[in-house]
């Protein structure tokens, strides 16, 4: 089998411990991505509502709610788990976030498929 093509998102220290942080659209893309980090483990979702598409973040890096317990959607106030992109409240309960598989490496980078978000 042909290992899947990765690219460095950032680094563990670019995203700060219980909180959240967005990256913009590759050219040509139209959505970006955003991630979510917990100690050392970070969940890496496409920034996109899948009630209507809109970005979640109603200003930069701001993905989680006040207690930081649930990834929010500014324009529905969709909330979803972190762990699994679940959306437990909101216009699009049931529906999930599109999770994006990454992984930290030796050098505290965190790794996301080439394709990530296009």
């Amino acid at each position: 089998m042909k290992p899947i093509a990765e690219r460095v998102l950032c680094t563990l220290a670019d995203i700060p411990d219980g909180n959240s942080k967005g990256f913009p659209a590759a050219p040509g893309a139209f959505t970006g991505l955003f991630a979510v980090r917990r100690g050392r483990h970070v969940w890496v979702y496409v920034n996109s509502c899948p009630h209507i598409g809109v970005p979640l973040d109603p200003v930069p890096d701001r993905f989680l709610d006040t207690r930081k317990q649930n990834i929010l959607c500014s324009t529905h106030g969709a909330r979803f788990r972190i762990e699994d992109g679940f959306c437990t409240s909101g216009p699009c309960y049931g529906e999930v976030l599109e999770r994006v598989p990454a992984r930290i490496d030796e050098h505290d980078n965190v790794l996301v498929p080439e394709d990530a978000g296009l």
